[in-house]
């Protein structure tokens, strides 16, 4: 371990001086990721520091054990042992979570896609409650959360909503999100008092810049029309909100927040390219077969993460086997411990998978 986190050291040194060459902005691009690679490897360098300095301090204080008859002088070095050693110990599992192999996309702001899915219109109320479920989330974070465009159900909620999420490592927790969320409980319409069963669906895409996915221009056909609000209202009376077709994938994207027309392109296209890494990203992972897919990170659209049960106020995440009775504060946002819980049982799953590469 220590080799490794010398590597990384001497690594971080090398991009701190490659930062401060003259032509080193000449290029953004390279320029952009040496600046995240010297964020990224600071953290681990200063823990590491921290280590070697407690390491060296026991050695010392091993030695006046060893060399020294002068009992105070004795004592003092027991003291420190008793101090250093447990803060080593947890230096060094801290330094192992660091080592290992991160997402690269976990400090990226995210794209927010809600669908309601089989259930009608309380699929649509329902994927309007994870909504709000995700603003109150989002506002417990500190983070900022924008519509970009939305469908409303007919008796509420959302046939389908797209959101941007912006702050800090926004994607590395938010991930844990994508999957079909389940819900039983007894629809407003329903006159027997029938508990019924609907679901809504989860996408979680990390925001990509033009200098993670390039996009030919040519490729996309952009069109021009008037924003719509609530009930159908218009928001504005000029033509603001943009449509833009992906020709070669298909793809359609579509923004209307914003009043102004820039705006709407510009977040519209960070939509296109993070759903066009997201396909890549599958054509990939199944070209290279084998690759790992992790039980809480893989993010598959397909998956039933979690169920949600009104009548016994339950909340069940299916991938951890975590249950819990507080669904109206899950409701209300709390789903910080569900997303920490997956997050350490990840952290497992790869420190195992490193620990059999090495």
């Amino acid at each position: 371990m220590i080799d490794k986190l010398q590597g990384l050291k001497d690594r971080f040194e090398e991009v701190g001086k490659l930062m401060v060459q003259p032509d080193a902005t000449q290029d953004m691009k390279e320029y952009t990721k040496l600046t995240k690679e010297y964020k990224d490897l600071e953290k681990v360098v200063q823990k590491f520091d921290e280590y070697q300095a407690a390491l060296k301090g026991i050695d010392e204080a091993k030695k006046i054990l060893s060399e020294e008859k002068d009992p105070e002088y004795r004592e003092m070095a027991k003291m420190e042992i008793e101090e250093l050693s447990p803060k080593a110990e947890s230096l060094e599992e801290e330094l192992k979570q660091l080592l290992i192999p991160k997402d690269p996309n976990d400090g990226k702001n995210a794209i927010l896609e809600i669908r309601g899915g089989a259930g009608g219109d309380e699929a649509a109320i329902f994927a309007g409650d994870l909504f709000r479920m995700y603003q109150r989330f989002c506002e417990k974070m500190g983070w900022k959360l924008g519509i970009m465009d939305w469908t409303e159900g007919s008796s509420g909620g959302y046939k389908e909503i797209i959101a941007n999420v912006s702050g800090e490592d926004v994607y590395g927790k938010l991930k844990y999100e994508s999957g079909v969320h389940r819900v039983q409980r007894v629809p407003a319409t329903e006159t027997q008092g029938r508990v019924h069963t609907s679901a809504a669906s989860v996408a979680v895409l990390p925001e990509m810049e033009d200098v993670d996915v390039e996009i030919n221009m040519n490729d996309v056909r952009k069109d021009i029309y008037c924003s719509s609000g609530p009930g159908g209202q218009s928001v504005n009376t000029t033509y603001s909100a943009i449509r833009l077709t992906h020709i070669p994938s298909g793809l359609v994207v579509t923004c209307q927040d914003e009043k102004s027309q820039l705006k709407n392109f510009d977040k519209a296209l960070k939509v296109l390219r993070s759903r066009l890494y997201e396909i890549e990203l599958q054509r990939h992972n199944e070209a290279v077969g084998a690759q790992r897919k992790s039980m809480v990170g893989s993010g598959d659209r397909s998956d039933k993460i979690r169920t949600y049960n009104y009548p016994q106020s339950r909340v069940t995440d299916h991938r951890i086997n975590k249950t819990v009775y507080n669904l109206s504060a899950v409701m209300d946002g709390e789903i910080g411990d569900f997303i920490e819980e997956l997050r350490i049982a990840e952290n497992m799953e790869r420190m195992k998978e490193s620990e059999n590469m090495n």
